[in-house]
């Protein structure tokens, strides 16, 4: 039975969110030689414009044809969003059609829509990483998980930024097709079937280190201090602030607390050294301030959703 998929797109969304998974389910579909229907939707139809100035061609969005017709909608991301999440019609366009969908995806930015709509409300959910604190700000009813590739909580998908939109289509075409097909599809296009890490690898934590602001000193500090007990006291007395000054002021400009900064740092480390190394998990937990090898599974389900062990095994067979 044809599974149609159904895109949906605003003034300026990601083009790669839209082409990455028409591509993944065009050449899965015909690997399979069981074609996905693909069906590009819009509020008022017609061309829409990329971010990027390329148009696509759309049909309006018609909520009791399409809850009909589709299997699955997918919502992308982009600039546009930050409209998109605000738009009566879209919005009340998603809440007409979700409750008939198999699926509703979002990718990147897309998650905030669907959170516009109330579709995320009390579920997990991932977005671009550098949307994730808006998504949790705006929206504390969703339990965001801003590391994670792609999430599902039920009928709900959603992933995290543009190229993430790919893992998330060979994740449906997997449920649909079956594995092989999923894995051949993505050695067509070769891309990882299943991306190793999550997307902190590419987050502007990983990178502030050496880029000038009011806590980049300090960043660097605690990577090099990760072994030891690093208590928001010690913290601020290495900033030279008071630690209530201190907690505020680095919540306010990390997006995070000081504890779950250093946490994702600690990850960030034992996730290389996991990956790369041939240390001992037990060691590698020990040296980098987990202390207990049980925390330090837990912290990684949490972060990457899957155990150190399982992430070593993964990064030896890419």
């Amino acid at each position: 039975m044809p599974r149609t998929i159904g895109l949906y797109l605003f003034d300026d969304f990601q083009l790669l969110d839209a082409c990455g998974p028409i591509t993944s389910f065009e050449v899965a579909g015909r690997l399979a030689q069981s074609p996905y229907p693909l069906k590009l939707l819009s509020a008022a139809g017609g061309p829409v414009r990329s971010s990027a100035g390329v148009m696509l061609e759309t049909v309006a969005a018609n909520a009791a044809a399409d809850a009909r017709s589709l299997d699955t909608l997918m919502v992308v991301g982009g600039d546009g969003s930050r409209q998109a999440m605000r738009d009566e019609a879209t919005l009340a366009y998603i809440r007409a059609v979700a409750p008939a969908m198999r699926r509703l995806c979002s990718v990147c930015s897309g998650a905030l829509v669907l959170a516009g709509a109330g579709m995320l409300d009390g579920r997990r959910a991932t977005t671009h990483w550098r949307r994730a604190a808006q998504l949790a700000r705006l929206f504390p009813r969703v339990i965001v998980e801003p590391d994670r590739i792609h999430v599902r909580d039920g009928p709900v998908w959603t992933s995290a930024g543009i190229t993430a939109g790919i893992d998330l289509a060979l994740a449906l075409i997997a449920e649909d097709l079956g594995e092989e097909p999923a894995r051949a599809a993505a050695q067509e296009m070769v891309v990882y079937f299943r991306r190793p890490g999550g997307q902190s690898q590419f987050s502007a934590l990983s990178q502030l280190g050496g880029e000038p602001g009011p806590f980049a000193g300090l960043l660097d500090w605690i990577r090099a201090h990760l072994g030891e007990r690093l208590t928001v006291e010690v913290l601020a007395a290495e900033a030279s602030m008071s630690p209530r000054n201190f907690s505020r002021a680095f919540a306010r400009d990390m997006g995070m607390s000081p504890a779950k900064a250093v946490e994702r740092l600690r990850l960030e480390m034992a996730r290389e050294r996991v990956e790369n190394s041939p240390a001992p998990i037990e060691q590698i937990a020990a040296g980098l301030g987990f202390h207990d090898p049980e925390r330090m599974r837990r912290a990684f389900l949490r972060a990457f959703g899957q155990p150190p062990q399982a992430l070593r095994r993964m990064a030896r067979t890419v």
